[in-house]
């Protein structure tokens, strides 16, 4: 219950981090620029009630923003870096590649199963089962998966379905 909690807080200060990196800038900017821009503005003239010298932080500040923003558009429609950065993402997650999670493996099981006893006489349909089933095996024999089975038997309160697939000396 605590770890969900200090979870949950850190996600909370992950996601206000933009806005507030945002207005962390743009007062930094705004104050750092003003000292050689101020003599532009006159501060005892006012425009519309307002002084000069709060239009010129404000410009300045609208300035900022636009550049973040600008820079923002740029990076998404005509560099598109983004892309190149999830690309990269998913050639790095392994689930994404060659593993398996295991709802998903449970599920590939149960389909290959299926499959192995509708099509008992076709061998291409047999090859395509073998090979399922070492990479099944496999999947079975790493760690993600014995957590996933107790993890299963934890929220369900029984022993696990059976995985025909995960060998029980392995610790699940």
């Amino acid at each position: 219950m605590l770890k969900k909690t200090v979870m949950r807080q850190y996600w909370r200060v992950q996601q206000s981090q933009t806005l507030i990196s945002m207005a962390f800038w743009v007062t930094t900017l705004t104050l750092l620029t003003w000292p050689y821009v101020k003599w532009r503005f006159d501060s005892t003239s006012d425009l519309f009630g307002v002084s000069m010298t709060y239009w010129g932080l404000l410009s300045i500040g609208f300035f900022v923003v636009g550049c973040v923003l600008l820079i923002g558009w740029m990076y998404d429609v005509i560099f598109s870096l983004w892309r190149a950065h999830m690309s990269v993402i998913q050639e790095r997650n392994p689930y994404t590649t060659y593993m398996l999670n295991g709802p998903i493996g449970a599920i590939l099981a149960q389909t290959n199963e299926i499959l192995k006893r509708l099509g008992e006489e076709d061998k291409e349909i047999i090859d395509h089962t073998e090979f399922v089933d070492r990479w099944l095996r496999w999947n079975g024999q790493q760690e993600l998966w014995n957590r996933t089975m107790n993890g299963i038997t934890d929220v369900m309160g029984e022993d696990s379905p059976v995985m025909l697939h995960i060998d029980k000396k392995d610790g699940s």
